[in-house]
């Protein structure tokens, strides 16, 4: 899996590059599925709203199967270490919700700005990479990006503790409309299976959803190995402490457990 030459060109000037459909809806089913069962067990790696409704799920990759397979998957890692010309390891995964009425702002920031304040990543060589395992739609809560916003550097931000039930480093609104004034504001929306890379310094949130519609999305932030994290801050689950580089697995890694399930 490669990105083509007006992909990275795009990437390179806007800080983020969309991918439509590049996964299929039997598979982002099969993601979702595991994602539900995960939001509904007990375990500390799920952070819930304050309605109770699941916000986030950390490192599933470290407990589900699918989600195994997904943090090797060729479609998401090669794109990555194309960029960066290096091998990647996870610094962190987890699947966000954003549950019909109920899912909760996440407000402007940028992760980069948190991975040098509470982990210590030297430089911002690490990017997300987004799977969307719904459909994300204008309604639901999409993700908001400004263009361009990933040159300004790391930006001055502040703790958020108590805004959502998620610690987060934010921007203020004169930054941010500074920023929206010059590069404007896109929200990338597209059926289940498509994907968005998007910069460590892309300055970026997402509305509350109060659609009847869920919205699930898994990141994948996908770090440089020689620019792993340096402070260990935070439990090991949000950061990432194996630095080993990822090795990807074959394309049809997903496609096989489809398979199998349908089969069963």
């Amino acid at each position: 899996m490669k990105l083509s030459e007006n992909e990275l060109a795009k990437f390179r000037e806007d800080g983020f590059v969309f991918l439509p459909e590049l996964f299929s809806r039997e598979e982002a089913a099969l993601l979702l599925s595991e994602a539900k069962q995960i939001y509904a067990s007990d375990r500390e790696e799920v952070w819930r709203e304050k309605s109770g409704v699941a916000r986030t799920a950390f490192a599933a990759h470290t407990y589900n199967e699918a989600h195994r397979r997904l943090g090797a998957h060729p479609r998401l890692i090669e794109p990555v270490v194309q960029y960066l010309e290096e091998q990647v390891y996870m610094h962190q995964y987890k699947i966000n919700a954003k549950a019909a009425f109920d899912g909760a702002v996440w407000q402007w920031h940028q992760d980069y700005g948190t991975w040098q304040r509470d982990d210590e990543m030297p430089e911002p060589r690490a990017f997300n990479i987004a799977l969307f395992l719904e459909d994300v739609t204008p309604a639901n809560g999409p993700l908001l990006f400004i263009p361009k916003s990933h040159k300004a550097g790391v930006l001055q931000a502040g703790h958020d503790l108590e805004t959502t039930s998620y610690p987060l480093w934010t921007l203020d609104r004169e930054t941010v409309s500074k920023l929206a004034a010059e590069g404007g504001c896109e929200a990338p929306i597209g059926p289940a299976g498509s994907v968005v890379m998007f910069h460590g310094n892309l300055v970026h949130a997402s509305p509350p959803n109060i659609s009847p519609f869920d919205r699930t999305i898994v990141y994948l932030s996908l770090c440089a190995v020689s620019n792993h994290i340096r402070a260990f801050n935070r439990k090991p689950w949000i950061a990432h402490r194996d630095f080993t580089p990822i090795e990807p697995l074959a394309d049809s890694c997903l496609e096989e457990l489809v398979a199998k399930r349908s089969a069963a």
